[in-house]
């Protein structure tokens, strides 16, 4: 199935040909690659909005998923319909993620690939609300960053490592 990326946003110059790839690299790593997703790079106003209607906390962020099925942590949804085989969307941050990146001095395309694997992470039901469900997360994205790095040659890490 296909990933869909769209630039909403002119500010920051994307990459999305890697980018793509690095998504379909992890979405195939979580067991997902029969299921679409949507991937939208955002602007500072776009996310300060998104996050201001959905999590009621008006600011830019880094990302923000949307998924299509309820599921609990790692389990992968149960299709009925051709149509449903949609992980759901996630936004991207980019403005916001490459301020960050220019005041930390991380590298942009390595921050964002993280990032999306973050919000993947979230569409397929894990969350960091507690520390039991952090390090369910943090774990995830541990073993899927590594095996996009075997492929890659990279030496990703999640960005969450510091969170409780």
């Amino acid at each position: 199935m296909s990933v869909a990326l769209r630039n909403a946003q002119r500010a920051v110059p994307v990459r999305r040909a890697p980018l793509r790839r690095a998504v379909c690299a992890l979405r195939s790593a979580l067991g997902a690659s029969r299921f679409d997703v949507g991937l939208v790079c955002a602007s500072n106003a776009l996310m300060q909005r998104l996050n201001g209607v959905y999590r009621h906390c008006p600011e830019p962020t880094d990302v923000l998923s949307f998924p299509f099925h309820q599921v609990e942590a790692g389990e992968l949804p149960r299709p009925c319909c051709r149509g449903e085989y949609n992980l759901g969307d996630i936004f991207l941050g980019v403005e916001y993620i490459h301020q960050l990146c220019r005041e930390t001095g991380e590298d942009f395309d390595d921050v964002l690939t993280v990032t999306a694997a973050h919000g993947l992470c979230h569409l397929l039901g894990y969350r960091h609300d507690t520390k039991p469900e952090w390090e369910q997360m943090y774990q995830k994205e541990v073993q899927i960053l590594e095996q996009l790095n075997r492929l890659t040659g990279s030496r990703l890490r999640p960005l969450t490592a510091g969170l409780f």
